[in-house]
């Protein structure tokens, strides 16, 4: 069945279309189109605490945009969440009202731990299935969420206010980087036994550049490779020597960077990046939400 989503996060706001269907037992999510605009909500939020009204006519204004083209596709059913930016803004109410009575789209703020969980709800990667536990990692503008996943069993999960474009801003407090540290070493004693699974577009960009892309995998070692490499160019020569968007090359480091600590930290020589990401998870709990119904 076709079932949509909206993502509107920290650094742009996407819209995703998708066919899901199960396999052999496995719910597979096929993605069919997907629509990305760099509203970067963050700039506003990490640093001023709210939105401005540039930034929420845009945002308006491409709702109005995803509402068309929802009604033109006509899912079966649709989702909006919002997170790291919007949930800290001190006008979020307002721009979420004001969003509703323009689009008739209803956004829904979700916490850290949700999004974290919502991500973990994705299950069709065969690797997986060779490791005790999985480790979801997913790095987006304003937030990493963490999971850690025991076959399809949530086991833990985390937020922390560490991303791409808090830390351009420089917005991350050096205690938020020892917290996540500090949750990571928990499971210490079964790092040998954990998958580390990378979500989101940054690390979906750096794989394909710099890791194995037939096995979907990115060495600890060809990540270490691509932020010194990465580092070599200047910003605009990521985008006009590399080809990389403007609204990609000034984050693509700082979440190499959250990436290789976390890394480091549980000891992981392998990354797989089967390119999933909220908008993935959101369209999976859609469908078992549907499923469940019918029963």
């Amino acid at each position: 069945m076709l079932l949509s989503a909206i993502d509107i996060g920290s650094n742009a706001v996407r819209l995703f279309f998708s066919n899901v269907f199960e396999k052999d037992g496995q719910v597979i999510v096929e993605k069919a189109s997907l629509m990305r605009v760099p509203i970067r909500l963050g700039e506003d939020v990490f640093v001023k605490n709210k939105i401005s009204e540039n930034k929420i006519q845009n945002l308006i204004k491409t709702m109005l945009a995803f509402k068309l083209l929802i009604e033109v596709n006509n899912p079966v059913a649709y989702r909006a969440y919002a997170t790291s930016a919007m949930r800290e803004a001190r006008n979020s109410k307002d721009v979420i009202d004001r969003i509703a009575k323009a689009s008739r789209i209803k956004i829904e703020i979700i916490d850290g731990v949700q999004e974290a969980q919502i991500v973990g709800a994705v299950q069709n990667l065969d690797m997986v299935k060779d490791f005790k536990y999985s480790l979801f990692v997913d790095v987006g503008g304003g937030s990493t969420e963490l999971s850690l996943m025991s076959e399809k069993r949530i086991v833990a999960s985390a937020s922390f206010k560490i991303g791409t474009v808090r830390m351009l801003n420089e917005r991350v407090k050096k205690s938020e980087w020892g917290d996540m540290k500090d949750w990571l070493l928990q499971y210490k004693n079964d790092f040998k036994d954990i998958l580390c699974v990378g979500a989101g577009g940054n690390i979906n960009k750096i794989a394909k550049l710099y890791g194995r892309v037939p096995e979907k995998t990115l060495p600890f070692n060809n990540l270490e490779y691509a932020i010194s490499h990465l580092k070599k160019f200047t910003l605009k020569e990521r985008i006009e020597v590399m080809g990389l968007r403007p609204d990609r090359a000034d984050v693509i480091i700082p979440a190499s960077e959250i990436f290789y600590f976390i890394m480091k930290t549980i000891d992981a020589k392998l990354l797989l990046v089967p390119k999933i990401g909220l908008s993935d998870g959101i369209v999976s709990l859609l469908y078992a939400e549907i499923k469940n119904k019918k029963k």
